[in-house]
């Protein structure tokens, strides 16, 4: 280790993540030291309740509730309160007082990542945010730093781990949903109110931030198309798995290039049809992955913890040891590239394919019915597959069947629409899914 000065490190928040950082700051802080080449020092921690209960035991006279005071002074802030305000107030102040930052807060960064990035580029100071993405799968510095000369195409992601769980549990032992959901929040994978996970809006935040560094362009998160999976159940699972796939929520981030040569991005959240010999297949658990492919690198596939205390708390004290050292190294901090400026399209510009399967009367003709309505549509099926369902003996209609058809490729728009009229012809009883299949 260097002579260089002690590094003051302040922390804002002390739940699950922030509280293992504190315990691993105070533990290992000489090993931290020498990696870093200077004493880093947790000044304090800015919590909101004095008295809450913490998952380690920490001296109690680090803690405070004046976070303005402790950030001031402060070489490095680490943010890890989660949610909107009061941590975009802190963070710019962070910035604002001359500290570099690093977060873990994904709903910020997907919100106000680009008034926090200028800020630290006005300044010259450094956002870190490894933590914000997939937990403690390093995936912001390959795709920041690693992958900056090549041309990221596509990303595909599972990077909720609750959601992976629920589907991870319904295709293995075939529970239902709800039952796999109340599991998932006694394990604590799941909060109380599961909303952010099960209708994907903590995947949407995620797949926001992958896709502004992967593509060099801001994203909003309105941009972002989402699904969640409470649509998932039982037998939509089943037929996947009869068909040779697995569903997973994916969030997809997509290079398009048009005829004339223009570029844009879609970004796009949803529960997809994954073929079981594709690496996302195998994510088990909570866990979480990311495949990259890229034009020089080609694919690349990163796995890992998604989430946890102490797994978290390892990426977000790898970006203090990076913070650390650009202090030592001097120099201003490296700002966010966003100059390629690409626009992100809707959905419906997407090239898909779908897997749709439909009850319908079962009578001659319906088959021929509902190829055509899919020719129309500009739609060419690969696959159809169909099942006899038995008809009621306590009523004097006729019988049903379930067809399962999987398309080629075709324009999300035109897919989308050609399901509608398969919805109002009237050969067709009920939509019973539809799903995209990703990975091939």
């Amino acid at each position: 280790m260097t002579d260089y000065r002690t590094l003051r490190v302040a922390l804002l928040g002390a739940g699950a993540v922030g509280s293992q950082v504190a315990d691993l700051l105070l533990k290992h802080g000489d090993e931290l030291a020498d990696r870093a080449g200077a004493k880093l020092e947790l000044a304090g921690i800015a919590v909101r309740n004095l008295d809450s209960k913490r998952d380690a035991d920490l001296p109690r006279e680090l803690f405070t509730t004046d976070a303005e005071t402790l950030i001031v002074g402060s070489d490095i802030v680490i943010e890890l309160m989660g949610g909107i305000e009061p941590a975009r107030t802190q963070v710019l102040h962070a910035i604002a007082s001359g500290a570099d930052v690093v977060t873990a807060n994904k709903a910020l960064l997907a919100t106000h990542g680009s008034e926090v990035f200028e800020a630290a580029d006005q300044v010259g100071a450094e956002v870190y945010y490894e933590a914000a993405a997939a937990g403690a799968i390093p995936i912001i510095r390959p795709l920041r730093d690693s992958l900056a000369g090549d041309r990221v195409v596509r990303i595909m992601g599972i990077v909720n781990g609750t959601t992976n769980y629920i589907l991870d549990r319904m295709d293995t032992e075939g529970a239902d949903f709800a039952d796999v959901l109340a599991q998932a929040q006694a394990l604590g994978y799941a909060e109380a109110d599961p909303t952010a996970d099960v209708e994907g809006y903590d995947a949407a935040q995620k797949a926001a931030i992958l896709a502004s560094l992967a593509f060099h362009t801001t994203v909003p998160l309105d941009a972002v198309h989402r699904e969640g999976i409470t649509s998932v159940d039982a037998a939509m699972i089943e037929s996947a798995r009869h068909a040779g796939y697995v569903i997973k929520l994916l969030a997809v981030c997509e290079r398009l290039t048009a005829a004339d040569g223009s570029e844009s991005i879609s970004v796009r959240v949803y529960p997809a049809l994954v073929d079981r010999s594709h690496p996302l297949a195998s994510v088990h658990g909570a866990n979480n992955a990311v495949f990259v492919q890229a034009e020089a690198a080609g694919d690349l596939m990163f796995y890992g913890a998604g989430a946890g205390g102490v797994q978290t708390a390892s990426a977000v004290l790898g970006d203090v040891v990076s913070a650390a050292r650009r202090h030592i190294a001097g120099g201003v901090g490296v700002g966010e590239s966003t100059r390629a400026n690409l626009p992100a399209v809707p959905i419906g510009h997407v090239i898909t394919r779908y897997q749709i399967t439909l009850e319908v009367d079962d009578k001659p003709g319906v088959l021929a019915t509902v190829a055509g309505i899919l020719s129309e549509g500009r739609v060419s099926i690969a696959t159809v597959e169909q099942t006899v369902i038995e008809a009621d003996e306590n009523t004097q209609t006729s019988g049903s069947a379930r067809l399962v058809i999987g398309t080629h490729k075709a324009r999300e728009q035109d897919l989308s629409e050609t399901v509608e009229r398969l919805a109002a012809s009237g050969v067709v009883e009920r939509v019973v899914s539809v799903l995209r299949v990703e990975g091939n």
